[in-house]
């Protein structure tokens, strides 16, 4: 009894380790299987997928002027005024919210955005939001088209190459951009963000090589090229995953589109727009459709589309290497030139490229863009600021000044007078004019300015109103780890990458940013010209002579970007002083464009007759032109959301006119020519793409016309219908 007694026991004993040990074992596959879980959760870039959602709202809006007899800005030429329509131009904004806190980004088909274009923007949407939309969280941004619309600024400067303020050429643009933004508003929603980086080659090229070479040595070789390749692409979807826009920032000039050109036109960036939002809105005419596709300017200050560099026109051989000019010709004969045999060619490719490489982004982002949303905010006298740049000395910025390579253009679009890039010496010749007209620079400007020598002391210069501005804009908004800094101005590619840098050391340093990528939105809220490196600017060229504070603008830049960054970082933003208000002026804004006179036609005829005719059949890929008897553009006011042109397609099944095209679309120009007598034609052209579809179609024109009835000047409408005309893939029926 007593071995049986051990043997239950030990039996016993047996089972109550084996049911321990079991009990362990338990507890251990539980806690790995649990570890495992949680790294897997854990697995790839932080922060975890599912957080709460962003509100995003999106919206586009036609924000294109009268297209005849206003300037073009940018090329400064006098000559080139508008004389029709290449493409349409658009506002696009987007907003975030983060449920605290919310920023608008606007980018805008236009030269640049001007003091006064933001500021009358900001008055309305006060009047209509309140304090919801502010200087502190609305970033304008301007693709840098050269071939929109000038007129829009109060500075003299900007008012004598644009013939004045003009008012009907700013109110659509402040329309424009008030209505992308009332479209985004309304249709915000709970949304997401992606975020995608890549490079894109053979469409920039560094236009000023030899003050970029004069960097310091080793801060080049940081960087492969002299020009910035990166494209940042933003990929907005909806809670489903369904896009519903892009935005993308991508440093090139948009001068595809040259300075002989005179149709409005939104140039590469533009047809960017343009063929991504086809894509994402199929079916849909261009400006329509839900989906949004921004392309915003960057650090483009030295950076041409026109890569195939610049030659001399008349002998063919390359121009000058420092001064970009010709033996015979000077600076008016050396011209860059695009990849395409013509300006729209180029246009397309340049453009197309763009499109390319940010719809692959688009794409591919997986990487979702989460955390809080900030923006800082300071108005800043540019004339005035101090900086340390060691322990013992400081210098300041000056009193704004353009030099004499300003007055030499560029490659893109040289100055028709006998300045070269590159001087730093005066002209007396040019001098003596100067001086006799305008009065001498001060002592005090030319030695702040050196080596600049001094064509416009524009900072002295006040009647009838300052010629140029001393209030400017200084701002950043971040969207999680995505720090947009505004720029007022061209930043050429290194002082880009420097202010880069010194922002996303300052989001870092407080450990609350991580991983942050900074994105410089160039021409936005006021312009100010260029901004070149130190260094950079002792070269002179076109970029240094147009950096309007002198030799340190940079460095005051670093400094003011900086502090915003840092308050972002210490979330102290309400503590940073808002600085001086700019001014907005009611008197002595001057218009030198006259009014549109009255329209006169040809005897027996009438408005919108056609005066050369179609032909009756066309191939794919021909070109299909009219001319009708046109009234001034000018004369039919507010043409957002209209059109100028039609091309229809007649439906069998319907027995109806469909329209195919208008004056937005790629495929179709709009030409407006000023004849004498108070006469004037216009021409429509369709270049048909491969794609159109056999068919009978016409062309249509629309208009109005003035005229004076007795003392009172009356506007018509009129219109005007081609021939119905045949496009097949033969000339030859069986």
């Amino acid at each position: 009894m007593a071995g049986r007694k051990t043997v239950c026991c030990g039996v016993s004993a047996l089972e109550a380790t084996l049911a321990v040990l079991f009990i362990i074992m338990t507890v251990v596959c539980v806690t790995l299987i649990a570890v495992m879980a949680t790294q897997k959760t854990h697995t790839g870039p932080e922060p975890e997928p599912q957080h709460k959602p962003y509100l995003i709202g999106v919206g586009r809006a036609d924000c294109t002027g009268p297209p005849a007899e206003i300037p073009l800005m940018g090329y400064a030429n006098p000559q080139q005024t508008a004389a029709g329509i290449h493409t349409r131009l658009y506002s696009r904004a987007f907003i975030i919210d983060d449920g605290k806190q919310r920023v608008v980004f606007v980018t805008a088909d236009i030269g640049m955005i001007s003091q006064r274009l933001r500021l009358e923007v900001l008055k309305a949407l006060q009047l209509k939001y309140g304090n919801l939309y502010r200087q502190d969280n609305v970033v304008l941004s301007g693709t840098h088209t050269h071939s929109g619309l000038a007129g829009y600024f109060q500075y003299t400067l900007f008012m004598i190459s644009s013939k004045g303020y003009i008012k009907t050429s700013i109110e659509p643009l402040v329309n424009g951009i008030v209505k992308s933004i009332d479209i985004a508003h309304a249709t915000i929603k709970p949304g997401r963000i992606y975020r995608s980086r890549g490079e894109l080659d053979d469409s920039s090229l560094n236009r000023s090589p030899q003050s970029y070479l004069n960097n310091p040595k080793d801060e080049r070789h940081r960087y492969k090229w002299n020009t910035d390749k990166q494209v940042l692409v933003l990929k907005f979807t909806d809670l489903d995953g369904d896009g519903i826009g892009m935005l993308s920032w991508f440093a090139v000039h948009a001068v595809s589109m040259n300075y002989t050109n005179r149709m409005v036109s939104s140039d590469n960036m533009g047809y960017a727009s343009y063929l991504l939002e086809q894509d994402k809105n199929p079916g849909d005419r261009p400006g329509q459709g839900g989906f949004v596709a921004g392309f915003s300017s960057s650090n483009l200050g030295d950076v041409s589309p026109n890569i195939k560099g610049p030659h001399c026109v008349n002998t063919g051989l390359p121009c000058d290497y420092l001064n970009s000019s010709c033996p015979v010709g000077g600076t008016k004969m050396c011209k860059a030139f695009g990849p395409g045999d013509d300006m729209f060619e180029s246009t397309r490719i340049i453009g197309h490229n763009i499109y390319r490489k940010a719809k692959e982004l688009y794409a591919n982002a997986v990487e979702e863009v989460t955390g809080f949303v900030h923006s800082a905010h300071q108005w800043v006298n540019m004339t005035d600021v101090t900086v340390q740049i060691n322990d013992t000395h400081t210098v300041s910025t000056c009193k704004p000044a353009l030099g004499h390579s300003f007055a030499a253009g560029t490659t893109d679009g040289g100055g028709d007078l006998n300045f070269t890039q590159g001087a730093v010496e005066g002209d007396p010749f040019w001098d003596g004019i100067r001086d006799a007209l305008l009065g001498e620079p001060s002592n005090q400007t030319q030695k702040c300015h050196h080596p600049k020598p001094i064509l416009f002391s524009t900072g002295e210069m006040n009647w009838p109103l300052p010629w140029h501005p001393q209030i400017v804009d200084v701002q950043i908004i971040t969207i999680g780890s995505i720090a947009v800094v505004a720029v007022p101005g061209e930043m050429t590619t290194m002082s880009g990458r420097r202010l880069r840098e010194a922002v996303k050391q300052e989001l870092e340093s407080e450990g609350a940013f991580r991983d942050s990528e900074v994105v410089i939105a160039g021409l936005s809220n006021v312009y100010t010209h260029y901004i070149t490196t130190y260094e950079e600017y002792q070269v002179q060229r076109y970029e240094g002579a147009s950096t309007i504070y002198g030799p340190h603008t940079l460095s005051a830049y670093l400094q003011k970007y900086r502090g915003l960054a840092r308050a972002i970082a210490q979330d102290r933003v309400s503590e940073l002083p808002v600085g001086p208000q700019p001014p907005f002026f009611e008197k002595n804004l001057f218009n030198l464009l006259s009014a549109a006179t009255v329209d006169r036609k040809p005897e027996n005829s009438s408005f919108g007759e056609v005066l050369r005719q179609v032909y009756p059949v066309y191939r794919q890929g021909d070109v299909v032109s009219v001319t009708f008897v046109a009234g001034n553009p000018r004369h039919s006011g507010d043409i957002r959301d209209k059109t100028f042109v039609t091309v229809e397609i007649y439906d069998n099944r319907t027995d109806s006119w469909e329209v195919v095209y208008n004056d937005a679309s790629w495929e179709t120009r709009f030409h407006w020519l000023k004849g004498s007598n108070r006469q004037s034609n216009s021409t429509v052209e369709w270049h048909i793409p491969p794609s159109a579809p056999s068919g009978s179609y016409r062309i249509r024109h629309f208009g109005h016309y003035k005229e004076m009835k007795g003392l009172r000047p009356v506007i018509t409408p009129y219109e005007g219908t081609s021939d119905v005309f045949r496009v097949a893939a033969s000339f030859y029926y069986q």
